[in-house]
């Protein structure tokens, strides 16, 4: 099935979602099925999903993202250990704990694991075993928050 670009249906979501305090963290259409993944400074919970989703039904319609064909419409936390996609994703985990997973090895190493401490548009900082390794973006093949179980 045929859908509009993700980025323009995730454009026309965002005036929806900001006066909610919903940031849209991807769009993803796959098949029959259009899945807006969504974030809040609290996290995201049942209720915050089905609010969205019955906030922006006749929106979504209006614009036909589908041109016309039937599709099911969801809407989805994405996860704990989701990637980091926008600059929100980054700035909510400065100083936090990230695991990196690297297209080729770095002195070494394809994975490392530490304290995100700076980035920009070409690299990402982590505190890593007490030394600092700044990381062009372009060599990263995943960043995400680490997840730890105690």
């Amino acid at each position: 099935m045929n859908f509009k670009p993700e980025e323009e249906i995730k454009t026309f979501l965002k005036s929806i979602a900001s006066p909610m305090g919903i940031e849209i963290v991807d769009v993803e259409a796959k098949g029959e099925n259009l899945t807006v993944f969504i974030e809040t400074e609290s996290g995201v919970d049942l209720d915050t999903c089905e609010k969205f989703h019955n906030a922006i039904m006749e929106p979504i319609d209006e614009l036909d993202p589908s041109f016309g064909a039937a599709y099911t419409l969801n809407v989805s936390s994405p996860g704990l250990d989701r990637p980091f996609k926008t600059v929100r994703d980054f700035e909510r985990n400065l100083g936090g704990e990230v695991e990196v997973k690297l297209y080729a090895p770095l002195k070494g190493k394809k994975f490392l694991e530490g304290v995100l401490t700076s980035f920009d548009d070409n690299s990402v900082t982590i505190l890593c075993g007490g030394q600092e390794e700044k990381i062009n973006r372009t060599k990263i093949a995943k960043i995400n928050k680490a997840i730890k179980f105690e």
